[in-house]
């Protein structure tokens, strides 16, 4: 066995040496942990920016989307409206097709229009009839089909060759 004895005094270290001692052999080792982690952020940040960029990037992409869409959304909407205005008056002119047809489908042959008045959904005719049977059959008809929502005879008078009458057909029910 060996024994190894100092006779030697330890000398007292002191504060400076040991923070010497300290900053010589640990603080090296932070400092490259810290420049490790500085690098580290470092990259990270350059990640970050890229992202950033690209959804830069993405953001213009879609608003020169939408500056070329809008336009053609504008115009599908004037589109839309003036599809919407047509077929409104496409349904009133097929009702008001369906009305003049069934006005004059029962129209008396023994009748002679001499004037004729649409408004809107309305007629007002004038006209003569040689026989008061057919047009008091004419006023039935249109009382009974009940396409009209009023029906009525403004004034009949007696002429030479007949009858002349004045009737008003308010409000079309198609």
């Amino acid at each position: 066995m060996k024994y190894k004895i100092n006779l030697l005094p330890q000398k007292e270290t002191s504060l400076i040496e040991k923070l010497m001692y300290f900053a010589l052999n640990y603080l090296r080792y932070i400092i490259v942990i810290t420049q490790l982690v500085v690098i580290g952020v470092f990259f990270y940040r350059f990640q970050i920016d890229q992202r950033i960029i690209d959804l830069k990037e993405a953001v213009d992409q879609k608003k020169e989307i939408v500056e070329i869409v809008l336009p053609l959304l504008q115009e599908a909407s004037r589109i839309d409206k003036k599809t919407k205005e047509i077929e409104v008056i496409i349904k009133q002119q097929n009702n008001f097709q369906s009305m003049i047809k069934y006005f004059l489908s029962t129209f008396p042959e023994t009748a002679t229009l001499n004037a004729m008045e649409v408004i809107g959904d309305s007629i007002r005719i004038a006209g003569t009839a040689s026989n008061p049977a057919h047009l008091q059959a004419f006023y039935l008809v249109l009382e009974k089909d009940n396409k009209f929502s009023k029906v009525e005879f403004k004034n009949i008078k007696k002429i030479d060759n007949g009858y002349s009458f004045s009737l008003n057909l308010n409000t079309f029910k198609n």
